[in-house]
C-alpha cells in the first residue's frame, strides 16, 4: 500500500484529467477498489493534505461546500 504522500501525489496528478467546471471529491480521483483499500485514517489524512494543497498552492482547484456526509467538494476553475 502506498504511503499517504504517494496517494496525495496521485490525487494531484489525477486532477489534470478533469475538465474546467467539474465538481469532485478526493475519492473520485481513485478507482473504487483503490479507495476502499486505503484505511479510514489514511483517507482522512489524505483529505486534510489535499485541502491544504488546494489552499496553499496557486492552482485551478477551488474548495467549495461540504457534502451532507462531511466530505469536502472541489471545483476545477
Amino acid at each position: 500500500m502506498p504511503d499517504v504522500n504517494e496517494l496525495l501525489n496521485t490525487a494531484i496528478k489525477e486532477t489534470g484529467n478533469l475538465n474546467q467546471g467539474e465538481v469532485f471529491l478526493v475519492r473520485d480521483l481513485f478507482k473504487g477498489y483503490e479507495w476502499n483499500r486505503i484505511s479510514r485514517s489514511e483517507r482522512l489524512l489524505l483529505g486534510t493534505l489535499f485541502l491544504n494543497y488546494v489552499n496553499t498552492s496557486k492552482n485551478s482547484i477551488q474548495a467549495i461546500e461540504k457534502t451532507s456526509s462531511g466530505q469536502q467538494r472541489y471545483r476545477i476553475n
